[in-house]
């Protein structure tokens, strides 16, 4: 860089160091992008500086068509962002060229989710190995438990380690579940989950008085003796990998988060409300939880071609 937007861009990166303690690699990323962005301005005979947000524009166009993917371009453009506040800070530009600009769109990928075979298999073995005695069946009705609330509550994962152990006092169908922004909510428990926390919880109680260290009992569901008191869900994770791998399931189709999104689209596809699984989900949001419309759309077409007349009829034609 040799002109006055080449001395613009290091009184920016100074800045950035010295006023925001920005990173080496973030100096790094918008050195190369700021860079990148005055080579494109050259061939345009203006510099960064001087730039017009059509100048702006251009440039965004010439990423997309060089096969730059949105989110890529998204980084450039929040980059140049920053570039021009700074400038307009300074004084040496009255306005700031990105001020109307749109970042690019970013394709909302479609959630991995398991099959209703795949989540039967996973819960079978599960509660297969949890019935086997043995020093470590507590762990194994631990990973059953999991599941099968997991499964029949979509909660997220952090939620469900870390539930209190007053759940095994609840004597019914409904659990409150306390999620983002200590927000409560209820939702249902299977028969399958109610018997498998009954089971794990006296199983609980037996290791706890076997122990006779002194100690109470711990105030959560899924002891840990790390430092948050529950079980790390990086734990679970891992376990309910290795239960896919004896499963003859995928290992790398399989997370907590993949069983919760199973949960989600698997009410949709069996006529739930969009609404009534947004609350169970915990979303603020209906837009979040409409990211599982595709499985409404597979649901609704399939509806009218089975149901409607005219569909019935386009049948018999052909």
């Amino acid at each position: 860089m040799s002109d006055l937007s080449a001395a613009h861009v290091e009184a920016f990166l100074e800045m950035m160091s010295a006023e925001r303690g920005a990173a080496v690699n973030t100096l790094q990323s918008y050195e190369r992008d700021l860079e990148d962005a005055l080579s494109h301005m050259r061939t345009r005979a203006t510099g960064l500086t001087g730039a017009a947000t059509d100048d702006l524009r251009h440039y965004l166009a010439h990423l997309a068509a060089q096969g730059f993917k949105p989110s890529s371009q998204a980084r450039r453009l929040s980059a140049l962002r920053q570039f021009y506040k700074f400038l307009y800070a300074e004084g040496l530009r009255g306005d700031d060229p990105t001020g109307i600009l749109d970042a690019p769109k970013k394709g909302r990928s479609l959630p991995k989710t398991l099959s209703v075979d795949d989540v039967s298999r996973l819960i079978g073995l599960a509660e297969t190995e949890a019935a086997a005695p043995g020093p470590e069946r507590l762990s194994r009705l631990r990973i059953h438990v999991l599941m099968e609330l997991l499964y029949a509550t979509g909660m997220r994962v952090s939620e469900l380690v870390s539930l209190p152990a007053s759940v095994l006092a609840q004597d019914g169908r409904f659990l409150v579940i306390r999620g983002k922004g200590n927000k409560e909510r209820l939702v249902p428990l299977s028969q399958a989950a109610i018997r498998a926390m009954r089971a794990y919880g006296t199983a609980l109680a037996e290791a706890f008085a076997k122990a006779d260290t002194g100690e109470r009992e711990s105030p959560w569901l899924f002891p840990s003796t790390g430092k948050a008191g529950y079980l790390p869900r990086q734990v679970f994770a891992r376990e309910l990998k290795s239960l896919a791998s004896r499963a003859g399931i995928r290992v790398a189709t399989i997370s907590p988060h993949v069983l919760r999104h199973a949960f989600a689209s698997h009410l949709l596809a069996n006529g739930a409300d969009l609404r009534a699984v947004q609350e169970l989900l915990g979303h603020s949001d209906i837009s979040t939880t409409q990211i599982y419309t595709h499985v409404l759309e597979e649901r609704l077409h399939d509806l009218v071609q089975n149901h409607h007349p005219l569909a019935k009829q386009a049948k018999k034609q052909d």
